[in-house]
């Protein structure tokens, strides 16, 4: 039963055109060609990437954060309460008005002091601007050696200059040297990244990031079983060429270098946009989605591997969106720029405007969560 189900998915017709199948890719005559149990390597890569990315961040992250001027604020933490921890970690990080004033006479607090326990309490949670750095540089470091790496890899490549000379005598591609260790370790990477997704720090677009990370690992792993390699390679190119400098921007932020970040950042906007929504779409999308089908009729897998390119594609103007923000947000100001994907740590001004915001609401009579407040004998500020 498994070897029929087996021999079904992997039936020729569904992953190559007609007249085409898994036989092609058998090596013959001195050609190599890619092939399944090829992907194993990438996870004791990953693994080596885990462990160099350790070594990596104590050794030259930490320092260069040092040099570069970066410091934490001191924190401080919330006083332990059994009650208030109790809420923050069944119930809500972020309590209603209404919560806080319960939560109030149930613990003998002010309000003002249950806010600032909440306050300091999620504060607690959030990462260091020091971890932030040492996430980004290290990130910073692989993509700007993998797109230099890219570029030695294709730059003598004739689909490099004209991408529909990827389809030329497909599948029968024989595999280059170079072209297996930047699959390998580019694949590799990302298999780390879905590793220690649980350690790294978490953005507002945590979600977006997983779905991103999948697709690109499947997608990776899809061009290489089909000897879609040529068209892997170039995509891998474009979206390593905006990464380092997205890292670097980040880099100077947390370093307080606000004119450094504000330059970088406008490069990389520029970047990503020319690479993610134009190249990749008209140039690399459309040699991989209309091309082909003057070449062969449409396959099943065929329609696979431009699906996984289409959810990139969503992805990107999903972050191209965010980007533009940020630029039409600093560019008029000269202000730092913030990554609208991070939780900023909130002060104490913050939580002061907060408290205002609220008595102000309950004078007036505003309804909190569908109910009226419960307490509107707040002191008035003078």
């Amino acid at each position: 039963m498994m070897s029929w189900l087996s021999e079904q998915i992997w039936a020729d017709w569904i992953w190559f055109p007609e007249g085409h199948g898994w036989a092609d890719l058998k090596d013959h005559d001195g050609k190599v060609f890619p092939k399944t149990q090829d992907l194993w390597a990438t996870i004791p890569i990953a693994l080596c990437f885990l462990v160099i990315r350790q070594i990596f961040e104590r050794t030259v992250a930490t320092p260069l954060a040092s040099l570069l001027g970066v410091r934490d604020k001191q924190r401080v933490s919330a006083p332990p309460n059994p009650t208030l921890e109790a809420y923050f970690c069944s119930t809500s990080k972020h309590p209603t008005q209404s919560s806080i004033e319960s939560l109030s006479k149930q613990t003998g607090c002010s309000v003002r002091q249950v806010q600032r326990w909440f306050r300091r309490r999620r504060n607690q949670d959030r990462p260091s601007k020091l971890k932030k750095f040492r996430e980004a540089s290290w990130r910073f470091t692989f993509y700007l050696l993998a797109f230099f790496a890219g570029l030695a890899v294709l730059i003598d490549k004739p689909w490099f200059y004209d991408m529909k000379q990827m389809w030329d005598g497909f599948p029968k591609m024989p595999l280059l040297p170079s072209q297996y260790w930047y699959y390998m370790i580019e694949l590799g990477f990302y298999v780390s990244l879905l590793f220690s997704v649980a350690s790294d720090v978490k953005r507002k677009d945590f979600k977006e990031q997983i779905v991103h990370h999948v697709a690109t690992i499947l997608l990776i792993s899809f061009s290489w079983l089909v000897n879609y390699i040529r068209a892997g390679t170039l995509i891998m190119l474009v979206h390593d060429a905006s990464d380092y400098l997205m890292e670097s921007a980040k880099m100077f932020n947390y370093a307080g270098w606000r004119k450094t970040c504000n330059f970088i950042f406008t490069v990389f906007a520029a970047v990503f946009i020319i690479t993610r929504l134009v190249i990749l779409p008209f140039w690399i999308t459309h040699t991989t989605w209309v091309y082909p089908q003057t070449l062969y009729p449409p396959f099943l897998g065929f329609y696979f591997f431009n699906g996984l390119m289409f959810v990139l594609q969503i992805l990107h103007i999903f972050w191209a969106a965010l980007i533009l923000r940020m630029v039409i947000k600093f560019l008029p100001g000269n202000d730092i720029v913030e990554d609208e994907r991070s939780d900023k740590e909130e002060t104490e001004s913050e939580d002061e405007d907060n408290g205002r915001e609220q008595r102000e609401k309950s004078k007036n009579g505003h309804m909190q969560n569908g109910h009226t407040p419960l307490n509107n004998n707040h002191r008035k500020r003078h």
